[in-house]
């Protein structure tokens, strides 16, 4: 099969083990940058350009699509399932994941835990909401973001209420979350394909960090998951639509929650801490749904 990655970042760890993989499989592999691609839209024939040559004999997409350009990179998506070409991530999934309020309303929706959270756009009621997710300290999020990107830690009442009155003065819009302090800069990172969990680790935040994720200087360890634990990560990406997630679960004193969904998590920290080959695994899902059309 030829197997399109969409990716802006050909030298990274994800994608070049995708490449490898898909190599070692016998798949012919293009790297498409998803900013270059053209989408020419017409009756009964939707296509795309790449660098000014038109993709061409494409079987399958695997997208590696950055928070910073989910508009258009779920709109390169949906151009391929208009050529009735299969994508590992559909557009719609990858939309739902990234808008944080709307995955945690779908999550919560099925009856999956989540952190206490709050949406706000008027100044008036920051410290009611303050209080309805437990009071200070607070976990003050912006609705797209990864890797720790745009997540901030308001330890007072008074530092909450500042810095979400900085973000509503400019429209930025934002999530205001419950500290779970018990976790104590840890999580939970499972790794599902076509709806399976085929790897999981638990991430610990740099010192002083009480974010668990790798790219800010966190260590990971492989861990064996609960059947509790894997049922909960396989409802939360089947409830998003997706058929690769990253899922991030946390441990509270309520019981197990989900904090967070990706759908572009990253191959490195997974496959080194675990050893297991999942940028085969990748490959494997996109030859079972190329092989059943």
């Amino acid at each position: 099969m030829k197997i399109a990655i969409l990716s802006r970042s050909p030298e990274s760890y994800s994608t070049k083990r995708l490449v490898e993989a898909g190599k070692n499989r016998g798949h012919e592999i293009v790297v498409l940058d998803h900013l270059r691609c053209v989408l020419v839209i017409e009756k009964g024939r939707p296509h795309i350009y790449h660098k000014d040559e038109e993709v061409k004999d494409v079987n399958a997409v695997i997208p590696r699509i950055g928070a910073s350009v989910t508009f258009y990179g779920a709109a390169v998506v949906r151009q391929f399932e208009m050529m009735k070409i299969f994508t590992a991530v559909e557009s719609q999934a990858l939309v739902r994941s990234r808008d944080k309020l709307r995955c945690l309303q779908l999550l919560a929706k099925a009856g999956i835990g989540i952190p206490k959270s709050a949406f706000i756009s008027n100044p008036k009621h920051v410290e009611n909401v303050i209080k309805l997710v437990g009071g200070a300290p607070v976990v003050i999020k912006l609705l797209e973001g990864t890797q720790g990107i745009g997540v901030i830690l308001a330890e007072t009442q008074n530092s909450a209420k500042s810095v979400i009155e900085a973000f509503l003065d400019v429209d930025v819009d934002i999530l205001v979350q419950e500290f779970v302090k018990e976790a104590n800069a840890q999580d939970i990172r499972a790794f599902v394909v076509d709806g399976k969990v085929v790897g999981a680790m638990r991430r610990t935040g740099a010192a002083g960090d009480f974010r668990s994720n790798l790219h800010r200087g966190g260590t990971a360890e492989v861990i064996k998951l609960s059947a509790e634990e894997k049922a909960m990560a396989i409802r939360a990406a089947k409830q998003l639509g997706l058929g690769i997630a990253g899922v991030d679960m946390l441990p509270t004193k309520n019981g197990l929650v989900v904090n967070e969904v990706n759908s572009s998590p990253g191959l490195e920290g997974i496959e080194k801490a675990t050893g297991v080959d999942i940028a085969s695994m990748i490959f494997e899902y996109v030859e079972r749904n190329e092989f059943n059309d």
